[in-house]
């Protein structure tokens, strides 16, 4: 039998699941709700809740690989906090975060499955098996990305980026450790919204919110400010953070190499010093210079990233020209010699016999494209 709280994950066996939590005594409740107010659709039971072995920690919480209800899932346990005071800051994050994911569904988001409250703060989210981008790049280097695969990652991440910022959502800690990739490594998703705020509140946002060496240069004052003293800032921090995590998917570097995470961020804020753009392709510098600016105003919003990204991959990579759809039309007739007419004749193997072209087979970039894309 297992207590009201999350049991560390089993030595033995990697595979191995968990009870959640042992059957409530008389009396107790697992949620509560006039406390958590979320649709019933996103509220899970932890009677069906399973943990097995932990896949990440971070300063506020730990994630495991669990199951519910059958279903292979990421289960993201938040610490309750000491005070009452803390234990208070920490139940609104977990509010604002949950209450975000439900709202925003995007396939460059991390899939949403619910949420409970007790007998501790969990949300349940989709298991990518791919792990984060982080390690992908760390296991690849010293090797660099293909241009094109580093391309369409960060297609991936402006488009999770696009659907956000279209539903005022500011994500405020985009980074590598928060984009993971599917099983296939083919595409990337946004996750953890801890940080994650409604850009049409009234109040003054916290400042130094994020991680350092990716943090937006106005998230920092040239005045120190008070302890819980707020300043403003929009939605072009992420698209600061975006070009620190592009230069990295670029060069598979560290940006600020040689730099603590306290002094990059001095000297992205004070002295407007950012990661060499040189040597790069001018459309890849444009994007990259544009949206790390230090005038946050006049920073691209995702919807142009996207296009500027887009034209990019076009140059490098042009779609074929597709075949007029008129030359297919049921009395089109075309004498023997004709260019174009092999395109309608059948493939031929060495015996002369016409050959059918299977599934398999090349069918073009445009055609991968449009899939990919």
């Amino acid at each position: 039998m297992w207590g009201s709280m999350l049991l560390p994950p089993p030595k033995t066996s990697s595979s191995e699941f968990i009870p959640f939590c042992r059957k409530m005594e008389s009396g107790s409740r697992f949620y509560s709700g006039d406390e958590f107010r979320l649709d019933s659709k996103w509220l899970v039971d932890p009677k069906h809740l399973f943990v097995g072995p932990r896949i990440g920690e971070g300063a506020h919480a730990k994630v495991y690989e669990g199951k519910y209800k059958n279903q292979t899932v990421a289960i993201k346990v938040l610490h309750k906090g000491e005070t009452p005071e803390e234990i208070t800051k920490r139940q609104g994050r977990f509010a604002r975060e949950v209450e975000m994911l439900s709202r925003v569904q995007h396939k460059n988001l991390v899939k949403f499955i619910g949420a409970c409250m007790e007998p501790v703060m969990v949300i349940v989210t989709e298991l990518l098996l791919g792990g984060t981008l982080r390690k992908y790049c760390l296991n690849m280097r010293p090797r660099c990305l293909d241009t094109r695969v580093a391309v369409g990652f960060a297609l991936d991440i402006a488009r999770a980026m696009e659907c956000l910022h279209s539903h005022g959502i500011i994500h405020r800690d985009l980074k590598p450790e928060n984009l993971l990739l599917t099983a296939d490594h083919k595409t990337v998703k946004l996750a953890d919204f801890g940080l994650a705020r409604e850009e049409s509140l009234t109040e003054m946002m916290t400042a130094e919110t994020g991680t350092y060496r990716w943090m937006a240069p106005e998230l920092y004052s040239t005045v120190t400010l008070r302890q819980g003293e707020k300043k403003h800032y929009n939605h072009k921090v992420d698209a600061y953070s975006f070009a620190i995590v592009l230069w990295e998917l670029l060069h598979n570097k560290l940006p600020f190499e040689g730099m603590s995470n306290l002094q990059a961020a001095y000297a992205a804020a004070f002295k407007n010093v950012r990661p060499s753009a040189d040597n790069l392709p001018e459309e890849l510098n444009l994007i990259l210079t544009s949206c790390w600016q230090e005038d946050a105003n006049a920073r691209p919003n995702f919807s142009q990233i996207i296009q500027m990204l887009l034209d990019y991959l076009y140059t490098i990579a042009p779609p074929e020209p597709a075949i007029p759809s008129r030359i297919f039309t049921e009395n089109t007739v075309l004498p023997p010699e004709s260019p174009g007419t092999s395109s309608l004749m059948a493939v031929r193997d060495d015996g002369g016999t016409p050959k059918a072209q299977t599934e398999d087979e090349p069918k073009g970039f445009f055609f991968c494209f449009k899939q990919c894309y």
